[in-house]
């Protein structure tokens, strides 16, 4: 048979309008449900994003953001080096589409690194504030390469839960945390806010006397499924605390109104508190005495900082012109058989060659050898073991590394990435 007779096996793809109608079908069946998160239903293929879940939730869409945490020799300018971090960690929902990725199999696990100039470039303003007169000054120094490594693993099914660690060895800064959501469809959008185990993110500066940073996350809405525009929104207010220099955060995301084009504004404040005795909730809660600095802005453009005592509003970032930086994977050869590329590569390989179907039979051969081991688990009564970190949760949402899990870090920082098949793995 010539080339050219031979069928094309390729399916139409959908469009944007017949996906989010097929996807509001399924929705609907969960109208009433406390969390559709929880329950894991199965999409078919063609309303996937050919990304793998555990990839897609990173926080670095701008690494240089997170290296640079921990160069203000001033309290205040770190705190506000981590806001420039907070703004930047999901450009991804800013740039791009909201999609949904494959859901993570229990022992499934991920890992990339950025080789990044940690020397912020002009458009992000650097602020090391002086501690005598509150200026800001831009550092002036070529800055150094510096190595950003990720790594995550599911450490829990029933919920769906993974655990992340986040490092940078040559600034000393390192991040964790559990990532689970809570999901609600209320007939006209989907509410997604944290799940009980995730706490937010926790940021480390070892060489700032081992400072902790605790970030929390807002609730989001998925709206625009009724018209055929997928859109996040946020509506919410969320915390920034550091016990240490006892340097508070409450950033409140404001809703936009019905008329003119939605403005995705942020207003803050940056204030001092007392760890042991925190009430302040609301941005009406803080003292003038107390406060340091004013947050004002949008989330989806420039946000502002005014320093306490003046009224003129300093640039701490502007969304506008950035885009999410490229991360550096395992090549194949060098990627285990429950790495998510490797682990979700058919599937991949057939959404991106339109052939749905196959890719649908891909996927639910997957999720059927899920139900099978956990059924021989517990027929064994075994308690399944995550890999790389030490439990499938912790009470404090801070999860800790195993010894694997420390040398698969250091392993991407020295580019070796071998490590071997493991018996626990969940694939």
């Amino acid at each position: 048979m010539s080339s050219s007779m031979v069928p094309d096996t390729r399916e139409k793809a959908p469009d944007d309008s017949s996906k989010l109608k097929t996807f509001l079908s399924i929705l609907r069946k969960f109208v009433g449900v406390a969390d559709i998160a929880s329950v894991r239903f199965s999409l078919p293929a063609h309303l996937l994003e050919p990304m793998p879940n555990l990839e897609y939730w990173n926080y670095l869409d701008r690494p240089e953001t997170f290296a640079s945490i921990g160069k203000s020799d001033n309290p205040l300018g770190r705190m506000l080096e981590i806001l420039r971090f907070w703004f930047t960690k999901d450009l991804k929902y800013i740039k791009g589409k909201p999609c949904k990725p494959y859901n993570s199999t229990l022992g499934e696990f991920f890992r990339c690194s950025w080789e990044i100039n940690d020397i912020l470039p002009e458009v992000l303003v650097a602020s090391n504030l002086d501690a005598a007169n509150g200026t800001s000054a831009v550092t002036d120094d070529n800055g150094e390469v510096v190595k950003v490594c990720y790594l995550t693993e599911q450490t829990s099914h029933h919920p769906p839960v993974s655990a992340f660690f986040i490092d940078c060895v040559e600034r000393g800064v390192s991040a964790r945390g559990f990532d689970q959501i809570s999901a609600k469809f209320t007939g006209t959008s989907i509410r997604v806010a944290p799940g009980q185990h995730n706490l937010g993110i926790f940021v480390n500066i070892e060489k700032r006397n081992n400072e902790e940073y605790q970030l929390t996350h807002p609730a989001a809405h998925l709206g625009g499924l009724l018209r055929g525009a997928l859109a996040i929104t946020v509506s919410d207010t969320c915390y920034i605390t550091c016990p240490k220099t006892c340097i508070k955060v409450i950033l409140q995301y404001l809703e936009d109104g019905w008329i003119g084009r939605a403005q995705n504004r942020v207003e803050g404040v940056v204030f001092r508190y007392d760890p042991d005795r925190d009430t302040a909730t609301k941005i009406k809660d803080v003292s003038d005495g107390d406060l340091l600095a004013k947050i004002s802005g949008s989330w989806h453009g420039e946000v502002f900082y005014t320093l306490a005592g003046t009224n003129e509003p300093r640039l701490l970032i502007d969304i506008t012109p950035l885009s999410p930086v490229p991360k550096t994977v395992p090549s194949n050869d060098n990627q285990l058989s429950n790495e998510s590329r490797k682990f979700w590569s058919k599937v991949t390989e057939a959404i991106l060659d339109k052939k749905y179907g196959q890719a649908t039979r891909f996927k639910q051969e997957i999720e059927e050898r899920q139900r099978q081991k956990a059924a021989e688990r517990q027929a064994r009564n075994e308690i399944w073991q995550p890999r790389f970190f030490t439990g499938a949760v912790t009470p404090l949402g801070k999860p800790e590394l195993t010894e694997e899990g420390r040398k698969a870090l250091e392993g991407l920082h020295m580019e070796n990435y071998e490590l071997e098949e493991s018996e626990r793995k969940g694939a």
